[in-house]
């Protein structure tokens, strides 16, 4: 489905390549300034909003159904009447990409734009909405005093390298309009505090590639330069100049990309559920995913949403950021009515366990970016913007999980009391499992021991919970060599059950290559 441009898209188009002509700096992509008018910056910002929502709902009835596999084209995937308002009225938990963004807007509006950290990570931990991997185990760290950015760090959180602030990082972006480095930089606070590695990456990148949309209508550009936010000595870069390289080979053929990627890069070392199985909930990956629905969409808003579905997996949150990044680039009035109808029976309403609709985010979402171009040597003049380019530079190098590799998976399906001593070769260790208790506000307190030598009380609520833990225990960092892991239930209630599932071993190099 394509949708004919109209004069406002024409007249665009035509207006931005004149502010890029007169004034690129030499040998330079970017201009060094660039002008638009408040009417448009607030069209393109109330388009990633609108995308953003627009892409998680077409996503939804097809989220982690097909892993490992594309969706077929004789597939369908539905776009009813009234698609959106079932969401919003019976799983509102599908738009977590959305109502976590809106927290870090909240955050903004009530503490500044230097908000401290602190305060969003309280507001955050303390939410009442649910949440899952990476973002629930730094929820969970958060309340148990781990704070930022420990919470996200791998040796505290199993689920680092997930796809987590990948989305929920439009913020930045939006914030950031033109200003790449800037994105980075309300990327790594936040960011840091749920994720770290790729998982991090994914959200620098995704911001960038917003920011970019505001000043250039080619997502050829906005993708390459995009990733030089990203360290090239990082896999993660390595996988998107990977998409990239692909692009330029099969031009036409989305799925050959597809295919080279599932055959490089769908090794998930890092979280619990991912490690020997077909989901893979990896940030990088997924964010390859959200490149080829932006590089072979074309700009076309219905061809890059379903390009983006199609690719599976994480298949409501890559279509909402590819969304989110194409209805920025393109504004809200560009996007076809046939997306937006289902938008205007919700645009009112607020997203749930939140007090901001899409029309408040659109208000605040305009006045947060002002304040950014004006803090950052922009002039905002009546009705005309002044934004002063960045050229992207990359963020430091770091990786989550390095010398770590999975070795085995351990199936364990007992309870606490009967599992005695768990012995295994290696470096590591993840227990999952799940506690159960008639009681809701049951939280079981258990002792691990490795090797005679306590290492953590934990305090493991019910898995119904939203403070819950989204893994039993880990342990990483451990002399090569044979370990001994124990367990030790201190408050036992005859009501209640820890529950082993199962254990994931790691060692400093894979068992077979």
């Amino acid at each position: 489905m394509k949708c004919k441009p109209c004069l406002f898209t024409i007249g665009l188009l035509l207006w931005i390549s004149f502010s890029c002509s007169e004034q690129k700096p030499k040998n330079s992509l970017f201009p060094e300034t660039f002008k638009l008018s408040k009417t448009i910056l607030a069209d393109k910002i109330k388009g990633g909003w609108a995308g953003q929502t627009i892409g998680c709902t077409y996503g939804g009835p097809v989220e982690f159904l097909f892993n490992g596999t594309m969706i077929q084209d004789y597939t369908p995937i539905p776009w009813p009447d009234g698609a959106i308002k079932k969401y919003y009225d019976t799983f509102p938990g599908l738009y977590d990409d959305v109502y976590m963004d809106l927290t870090f807007v909240r955050a903004f509006e009530r503490f500044g734009l230097d908000a401290p950290l602190d305060s969003i990570a309280q507001i955050f931990a303390r939410s009442e909405y649910p949440l899952w991997h990476a973002n629930q185990a730094a929820r969970y760290n958060i309340l148990h005093g781990i704070m930022p950015s420990a919470s996200g760090d791998w040796i505290n959180n199993p689920h680092a390298d997930d796809i987590d602030f990948q989305i929920e990082a439009d913020y930045a972006g939006l914030m950031s309009p033109g200003m790449p480095n800037t994105a980075s930089a309300f990327s790594d606070k936040i960011g840091h505090m749920i994720c770290c590695g790729d998982g991090w990456y994914g959200g620098v990148f995704v911001a960038a590639m917003y920011s970019l949309a505001f000043i250039s209508n080619d997502v050829n550009f906005i993708v390459s330069e995009a990733l030089k936010t990203i360290p090239a000595e990082s896999s993660f870069h390595q996988c998107i100049s990977d998409v990239i390289g692909w692009h330029k080979q099969y031009p036409a053929d989305w799925k050959q990309t597809w295919f080279e990627c599932q055959k490089k890069w769908t090794q998930d070392y890092g979280c619990p559920d991912g490690v020997y199985a077909s989901f893979d909930i990896d940030a990088k990956i997924n964010s390859a995913y959200v490149a080829i629905g932006l590089l072979y969409g074309q700009g076309d808003f219905s061809k890059t949403i379903d390009i983006a579905t199609r690719c599976g997996q994480d298949a409501d949150c890559n279509p909402s950021t590819a969304a989110g990044i194409l209805g920025t680039m393109l504004g809200y009035s560009n996007v076809s009515e046939y997306w937006k109808k289902n938008l205007y029976e919700v645009e009112d309403r607020n997203f749930a366990y939140t007090s901001l609709s899409l029309n408040n985010v659109y208000e605040l979402g305009l006045k947060h970016a002002l304040q950014v171009v004006a803090k950052n040597g922009g002039q905002v003049n009546d009705d005309e913007i002044t934004i002063v380019c960045q050229q992207p530079q990359p963020v430091k190098l770091e990786q989550s999980f390095p010398g770590h590799f999975p070795i085995d998976r351990v199936a364990i399906n007992k309870h606490i009391f009967q599992i005695g001593e768990f012995s295994f070769l290696g470096i590591g260790v993840v227990f999952r499992g799940y506690v159960q208790s008639s009681d809701a506000g049951y939280v079981a307190r258990v002792e691990m021991s490795v090797d005679g030598v306590s290492v953590e009380t934990a305090s493991l609520p019910v898995s119904s919970s939203n403070a819950r833990r989204t893994d039993l225990f880990w342990k990483y960092q451990l002399p090569k060599g044979k370990h001994t892991v124990t367990f030790n239930w201190l408050n036992a209630n005859s009501d209640a059950m820890v529950n082993f599932v199962d254990a994931i071993v790691y060692s400093d190099a894979l068992s077979c290559k």
